[in-house]
């Protein structure tokens, strides 16, 4: 269904009294504007987008307050079923210009919220920090050399520096406010200022660990949720074991395919990836691409082995390509993220806060697949935690606890982002919660992975709607996908 944007006018709705300045805003207060999406079977909806305002520190009584960003879509008739509340991933994800349609991926994500019209309201909010109806929060990170690998201890230093610079370029604003738990009060706030009694939850990878926060610390308010890509509050930085079982289960497949076969050898695509491990660890390579040269290590294919497994079509080529020699296209990647860029604070921000208890520190450090896949994915953060501002949230905010909010977790096997066994851990807290395994699906939404089984769709549009978990199968299958082959013949 084709869609665009059509404004019809600014229509302020303020909870407070109208006057030039805006000193009289209070925490609580919103501002919203109402417009109407027109359908190609010539049907408007109608929405209303808006700021709610709300102080950076909850904790600093003389905090200034700050804009969070949010939308509403009413159902297209009135029911009991609680609002569906949408919560972006990353952290970092923002989504409202999805209103605009200026892009396909902006219309794409508006035909998704639509269809949400037939459960209830739809109402989503952006994360403090990181939000269109407020402010992004943003500081140049730190460009890398060329002329030598990215080691450990160069991407936990240069984690550490960012910090600082960002604090101090940010020190008119209390970034101490930028937690998960703030986020969670932020969602609160939001139902609070719209009327709603309990909610429903809806989010995948950090949406649903921003899910688990408003589970656990506004545990009332939640009727029931629907998660994807699951990542508990203790998961936020993945088992490197658990990424690597998701890697060889792409890897297992991809070893069947006869596009594939000329180029795989004896024990397959992880036979490949181990080789082109030790070769890197012996001396790394010197590679020159559009006239740019970059020397690659062994700490850059880890952390590039696991990126790249989030395409897991491509993913076998890539290794593959490495393993016959062809560094081009890496290198090419490569150069791009060794450039200075404008990174979010908003990430390192809640990640670091977060973190994890001692047990799993403990266990990342230890676990065996390392020495494939590296520890990139959580040291820098681990490191650079001290010098973010945001307070530490505390074991007992972050360990596993039994919930009998209704909850339905979704998760794909081929995830290498949050990996599957993140859902296995977190379902036994939950005794009235159910998971379905996608059997060959990514690191995607709810929705997506179930792209393959219209009725298992309905069913949970059924479930948002009533909590009626009828119908429900506890594991769907995706088709084998179409392997890209290496850019090069066999043998060349």
């Amino acid at each position: 269904m084709r869609l665009w944007f059509l404004n019809v006018g600014a229509v302020m709705v303020l909870a407070l009294a109208l006057c030039p300045a805006h000193a009289a805003r209070k925490a609580g207060d919103i501002e919203m504007q109402k417009g109407t999406v027109k359908a190609a079977d010539g049907s408007a909806v109608p929405y209303e987008i808006g700021t709610i305002y709300l102080p950076e520190n909850r904790a600093n009584p003389k905090s200034r307050l700050i804009g969070v960003g949010f939308a509403r879509i009413k159902a297209r008739q009135p029911g009991n079923a609680p609002p569906v509340f949408w919560l972006p991933g990353g952290p970092g994800l923002a989504v409202l210009d999805a209103f605009d349609g200026t892009s396909e991926a902006a219309r794409s994500r508006l035909r998704s919220w639509l269809t949400y019209g037939a459960v209830g309201d739809l109402v989503v909010v952006e994360q403090r920090g990181n939000t269109f109806r407020g402010e992004m929060l943003q500081h140049p990170g730190q460009a890398m050399p060329l002329d030598r690998p990215v080691s450990a201890g160069q991407r936990r230093q240069a984690a550490i520096q960012f910090a600082r610079d960002a604090v101090a370029a940010n020190s008119g604003k209390d970034l101490a406010g930028y937690t998960i738990k703030d986020c969670a009060d932020d969602v609160d706030a939001v139902r609070r200022a719209l009327g709603y009694g309990k909610i429903t939850l809806f989010g995948g990878s950090f949406g649903s660990q921003w899910s688990f926060a408003v589970m656990r610390s506004h545990p009332g308010i939640v009727a029931r949720a629907v998660l994807a890509a699951v990542e508990p509050l203790d998961f936020g930085y993945d088992m490197p074991s658990q990424l690597l079982d998701a890697m060889k289960r792409i890897a297992a497949d991809a070893d069947r395919d006869p596009a594939l076969a000329p180029y795989l050898p004896p024990g397959g695509v992880m036979a490949a990836a181990h080789a082109v491990r030790e070769r890197l660890a012996k001396a790394p390579a010197e590679v020159t691409v559009d006239s740019q040269r970059i020397v690659l290590g062994l700490e850059d294919f880890q952390s590039a082995l696991q990126d790249e497994a989030s395409d897991a079509g491509s993913w076998p080529a890539f290794v593959l390509s490495l393993y016959h020699g062809h560094y081009e296209g890496w290198a090419r990647k490569e150069i791009a993220e060794r450039q200075a860029q404008p990174q979010k604070l908003i990430g390192p921000l809640i990640d670091t806060s977060l973190g994890v208890t001692p047990q799993r520190a403990a266990q990342l450090r230890s676990d065996p697949a390392l020495h494939l896949i590296g520890s990139a994915g959580f040291e820098p953060y681990m490191a650079a935690a001290e010098t973010w501002p945001t307070p530490d949230m505390g074991d007992s905010f972050r360990r596993m606890a039994h919930s009998d909010i209704p909850v339905l977790l979704i998760h794909g096997d081929w995830d290498s982002s949050t990996p599957v066994d993140n859902t296995l851990a977190q379902l036994p807290y939950f005794p009235n919660g159910k998971a379905i395994i996608v059997h060959r699906g990514g690191h995607d939404g709810a929705f997506y992975l179930l792209r393959e089984a219209p009725q298992v769709k309905e069913a949970v549009y059924r479930f948002l709607k009533t909590g009626e978990m009828k119908d429900l199968p506890g594991e769907v299958t995706l088709p084998v996908p179409a392997f890209v082959k290496p850019a090069f013949a066999p043998g060349a």
